[in-house]
């Protein structure tokens, strides 16, 4: 039985102009491989409504579940939730049990849940609140789809808020061979096992290290024992 499937949407302009290097991505698919959900997509778009509602759109109906990270903090430009919400036409507003994890919150702190602030207990119609233990400013999952903040250390908690409610699968296996030939050598021979492998999969990555060239041979599959014949294949090939 295959396993279920992902997609990640980015979003903000930070990310698209360069000023904020994406961490999230690579954090959620490591967590996703380990659960056995296949991330197939990961697409970033800009801080727009138009841009949001119809990634939303498109994904939701392409993959099993749908992690977005970004735009859902105090600010004008933090317009994720909303996006959201109309990608499924569903109403949003303040919610009482989302107002009431800030007001405690700001309480605590002796801070002011001002209408700043209160904008990040807007929640679709219909959704399920994501807990947040390093801010507690709530995400919400609304059908399939996964809606966290982009900072990395409240994006990580709030995937390990979601993780354990999903049904995953096998978990994709990995095994690496360091080859000091360049990927010009190695082409042929890896196209053959490839081949004989077809149930696996068989990437090469280069490097290149004291003027010399070298590739990163990496063979992924969840059948440890394919897994184990394709690397002893693939070992007596190129010998260490």
């Amino acid at each position: 039985m295959p396993n279920p499937t992902a997609a990640m949407l980015v979003i903000g302009d930070e990310i698209l102009s360069g000023r904020t290097r994406d961490a999230n991505t690579h954090h959620l698919a490591g967590v996703l491989t380990e659960r056995g959900i296949d991330l197939k997509e990961v697409r970033v778009v800009s801080d727009d409504h138009g841009a949001i509602v119809a990634a939303v759109k498109a994904l939701s109906k392409a993959v099993d579940h749908v992690f977005t990270s970004g735009g859902i903090g105090p600010t004008h430009d933090d317009i994720t939730a909303d996006a959201v919400a109309a990608a499924f036409d569903r109403p949003i507003d303040v919610r009482d049990d989302a107002r009431a994890l800030l007001q405690a919150h700001y309480d605590r702190s002796g801070q002011e849940l001002n209408a700043a602030r209160l904008r990040m207990a807007r929640i679709p119609e219909g959704a399920t609140l994501i807990d947040n233990p390093v801010s507690t400013a709530p995400g919400f999952t609304i059908e399939n789809v996964h809606v966290m903040a982009g900072v990395p250390s409240v994006f990580n908690a709030m995937v390990q808020s979601v993780i354990p409610t999903l049904t995953g699968g096998a978990p994709m296996l990995s095994e690496t061979w360091r080859v000091q030939r360049g990927e010009g050598d190695l082409a042929e021979p890896l196209a053959l096992i490839a081949a004989e492998f077809a149930d696996l999969s068989v990437g090469s990555y280069p490097f290149q290290k004291d003027g010399r060239y070298g590739s990163n041979i990496v063979i992924r599959g969840q059948d440890a024992a394919r897994l184990d014949v394709a690397m002893a294949k693939l070992k007596d090939i190129f010998p260490a």
